[in-house]
């Protein structure tokens, strides 16, 4: 019988109410006799505390002593769910990243997972018993035994890694909102829950700024053909499934499916007088090497006016990156003005290419709004715009609106046509 493999968030696991409810779901099914893997984030705000307990004692933290620490969040919900499933009969192991065979390489805080070795995970299974895992982290690839942890949403990648090396062809993904939904519904509480997902879609909705899914795990569970279901904790409520193959979608469909946003990205331009081929590309591996994904990237050929080169990147990885840019401002005599007063809003769709009246709506109404972008981006499933963080989440619920992607009348609201 195949394995089932559950993840579920910080906030179903933040009080010890709530870690008893998780545990009477999990013993529920383990009664059904499927093998149970169950992969696990840190508690409530756990992860942020611990950020600031570091922070208090210094100001710039070793990265290594930064996923040891933060390690432990994932360490102690993994335990605390086993000890809440012994209470209540059901036979159970909790494992770290490292116990259950994960192996990640990369920088501390950004790494990627390298590869599984479920040998434990199995043991445990043909036992009987629940394998509760650590989610976020991975014992270092080459063999020093080091923690490195995943990122932040990095617990999803865990969970759909493991689904793949268990060959078990869905994982659950709980959360504290019932699905995914067509924008964020703390800011929107119109927006509604969509039944079904393309995963290429959701990868874009996860790295514009939907909070619900980390994109890394989008891409893996596509690549290997792998259905994850997002849905609530608490709830009956079927919740969103991310398909793990591409749905058809007729060329002449343009559609608009969600809204995202992010609040915690800046804004880099790089610049240097000393123009020379190449420079664009000396700035992008400098910035690979310290594991600094960016969006919205733009250059010009270098001209007598010099090399200018702007893009997107994530607030966490603010510091790598500001470190990365320094190397290269000593050695290339480049310098970097970085603007974090800014927000990301995104329309997400199939075709948007096809169909730049989309992206003229969106500008039109921020123009009505007093809102001026600074950047634009468009892609064949992403229209993304930068605009002053302060006007960010009205700018999301007009757009919203705008679309109409609140009604209730839209038979498959995952690739309506609007």
């Amino acid at each position: 019988m195949s394995v089932a493999v559950k993840k579920f968030g910080g906030s179903s696991l933040s009080t010890p109410g709530r870690i008893r409810q998780v545990a009477e779901m999990v013993a529920r099914f383990h009664r059904t006799g499927r093998p149970t893997v169950v992969v696990v984030s840190a508690r409530g705000d756990t992860t942020d505390e611990l950020l600031a307990a570091a922070l208090e004692l210094n100001a710039v933290p070793s990265a290594r002593e930064t996923d040891q620490l933060l390690a432990t969040g994932e360490n102690a919900s993994a335990a605390l769910l086993a000890l809440a499933l012994h209470d209540q009969g059901t036979p159970a192991v909790s494992l770290t990243g490292p116990q259950a065979g994960i192996r990640v390489s990369g920088h501390h805080g950004a790494g990627m997972i390298a590869g599984i070795d479920p040998a434990r995970i199995l043991a445990h299974l043909r036992r009987g018993q629940v394998v509760v895992v650590s989610g976020f982290q991975g014992g270092d690839a080459e063999a020093e035994g080091d923690v490195i942890t995943l990122g932040r949403g990095g617990s999803d990648t865990t969970a759909v890694a493991l689904a793949t090396a268990l060959s078990a062809g869905s994982c659950e993904i709980y959360t504290d909102v019932k699905g995914i939904h067509t924008a964020d519904p703390r800011v929107v509480p119109e927006a509604r829950v969509l039944a079904t997902i393309d995963a290429g879609v959701m990868a874009e909705m996860a790295f514009a700024g939907a909070q619900v899914m980390h994109s890394r795990a989008v891409e893996l569970a596509a690549s290997h053909s792998i259905d994850v279901v997002v849905r609530g904790s608490f709830t009956t409520e079927p919740g969103t499934t991310i398909l793990g193959r591409s749905i058809d979608v007729l060329e002449s469909q343009g559609s608009i499916i969600a809204v995202t946003h992010d609040t915690d990205i800046v804004m880099a331009l790089t610049r240097s007088r000393r123009p020379r081929d190449g420079l664009a590309a000396d700035v992008l591996t400098e910035l690979a090497r310290a594991s600094v994904p960016v969006d919205l990237l733009s250059w010009g050929a270098p001209d007598d006016h010099g090399f200018r080169m702007g893009f997107a990147l994530h607030g966490s990885r603010l510091a790598p990156a500001r470190e990365a840019l320094r190397r290269i401002a000593s050695g290339l005599g480049c310098e970097t003005d970085v603007d974090e007063k800014v927000g990301k809003v995104s329309l997400i769709g199939v075709g948007l290419l096809n169909r730049p009246d989309y992206t003229a709506r969106m500008l039109t109404l921020l123009s009505r709004m007093g809102v001026t972008p600074s950047w634009v981006s468009s892609t064949h499933l992403r229209v993304s715009v930068i605009i002053p963080l302060d006007r960010v989440l009205e700018a999301v619920t007009a757009l919203h609106e705008e679309f109409g992607l609140g009604r209730d009348d839209l038979d498959t609201p995952s690739m309506a046509a609007v």
